[in-house]
């Protein structure tokens, strides 16, 4: 198992800890079933009211999908296969409030959990980065669910600049990506204590709460979402040339 799972029965909070540190918390496709599974699983747990998920170590919160993985493709160019897609809990239906607590570094597709998280929680370390122009790779959900809650400058810049730049959690905070700033190793602290006021209030209420904050958002998140298949298909190098673009990286960035 790619997850911890700490239930709380007294407080109705669940601590979900993606669990590979030593893969900065990169997702494979164990690890991308397993989101799926436990999501869905929450929707008929009436002991949990609230989710907090987090990062295992001090390094990443989560740093996307695992570049080990190899995803098969059908031979259409009008169809791509996204195992990131159902890895967050709105794609799986589960409108119970769930809080992002980032250690360390996001990026990538870890932005498929924070863009369906209601709130994010950083402390101060946290850096914030989309790769994917850097390796010859579009960056399409990542980019529309940040536009869902960043200024369009400031997530168009990140989305572009690729491995150059990273946002601090300064920065984040300033933009309105972070709700909540810590010191080091306090976030999951804050966050679940967050939560567990959440989960003393009346379920059906807070759940309706958390539909409606996500309908205001929905129809022009749907539209995106469905055009993101779209240009991934032509816009993504094949594989070997992105993986020389890896191997090319610059080490350095700028912190902003």
């Amino acid at each position: 198992m790619s997850l911890r799972v700490e239930c709380d029965k007294e407080t109705r909070v669940a601590v979900v800890t993606l669990d590979r540190p030593e893969k900065h918390n990169a997702i494979d496709l164990a690890t991308a079933g397993e989101l799926s599974a436990l999501w869905r699983q929450f929707r008929f747990d009436e002991t949990v009211r609230a989710i907090v998920i987090t990062g295992a170590g001090e390094k990443a919160f989560c740093t996307g999908i695992d570049r080990d993985v190899e995803v098969p493709q059908p031979p259409s160019p009008y169809a791509i296969d996204e195992p990131m897609s159902a890895i967050g809990p709105k794609a799986c239906d589960l409108w119970k409030p769930v809080i992002a607590a980032v250690n360390g570094m996001a990026c990538g597709g870890a932005f498929y959990l924070l863009g369906e998280s209601e709130f994010i929680v950083a402390d101060e370390r946290a850096t914030f980065f989309d790769p994917h122009t850097t390796y010859g790779m579009v960056s399409a959900y990542e980019a529309i669910y940040m536009a869902q809650r960043m200024p369009f400058g400031e997530v168009a810049r990140m989305s572009l600049m690729g491995t150059a730049e990273r946002i601090s959690a300064r920065r984040a905070y300033e933009t309105g990506l972070v709700s909540e700033l810590t010191a080091p190793g306090e976030a999951v602290a804050a966050a679940v204590a967050a939560a567990e006021v959440i989960a003393s209030y009346p379920p059906v209420a807070v759940e309706g709460t958390v539909r409606a904050v996500w309908a205001a958002s929905a129809p022009a998140r749907a539209a995106a979402v469905a055009q993101a298949g779209l240009l991934i298909g032509p816009g993504n190098l094949p594989a070997e040339e992105q993986a020389g673009l890896f191997g090319k990286r610059q080490r350095g960035f700028r912190l902003r």
